[in-house]
């Protein structure tokens, strides 16, 4: 694996895909893949139907320099897979004595499940550390069973149940929280 700078935000390479910043090209394809009740249904935070101009706002919330929220395309052009097959993100939480924490958010298009990508992405981004953080959080809905796997595959621990706001649901569903403690 190696990492280059592309903006303020790596690159971070991986066998089959590369995990780069988003560029305005890729909102044709993240509004396509994001619009999928399915998708949006397994994240907190995109909405069913999706609103017009809310990808567009999104990537230019991701390329804003200040920002909380890096966010990369899972990019498996270099494999002949295709440009974007979902998003990867860290952000940043407030420190806590010291150490240095973010959260883990991922989504893969319906057309690439059950194929890895999500595990490869996010063993890449843990691998680079490029919050050099000394702790990753994730979480995922009770009954996306896959995710919490891909988790578990890539040495997250279970910490407990909690809830979460789903906007596509419009409702509060139950949650599996995870934590990963890093070596730096």
């Amino acid at each position: 694996m190696t990492i280059q700078t592309a903006m303020t935000q790596p690159e971070i390479r991986a066998e089959r895909v590369t995990l780069r910043p988003l560029r305005r090209s890729d909102l044709g394809l993240i509004e396509h893949y994001a619009a999928d009740p399915r998708v949006a249904r397994g994240t907190r935070t995109i909405p069913h139907p999706l609103p017009p101009g809310s990808i567009s706002q999104m990537i230019d919330r991701a390329t804003r320099e200040g920002r909380s929220e890096d966010i990369w395309a899972i990019d498996g052009s270099a494999a002949g897979i295709g440009e974007v097959l979902g998003l990867v993100s860290l952000a940043r939480l407030e420190p806590i004595r010291g150490r240095q924490q973010s959260e883990v958010g991922y989504w893969v298009a319906p057309a690439f499940w059950n194929a890895g990508f999500a595990q490869e992405a996010l063993r890449a981004l843990i691998e680079a550390n490029p919050h050099a953080d000394d702790e990753l959080f994730a979480e995922v809905f009770q009954d996306n069973a896959v995710s919490a796997r891909v988790l578990t595959n890539c040495g997250f621990e279970y910490l407990g149940d909690a809830e979460a706001y789903s906007v596509a649901r419009d409702t509060t569903v139950p949650t599996w929280t995870y934590a990963l403690k890093l070596k730096r």
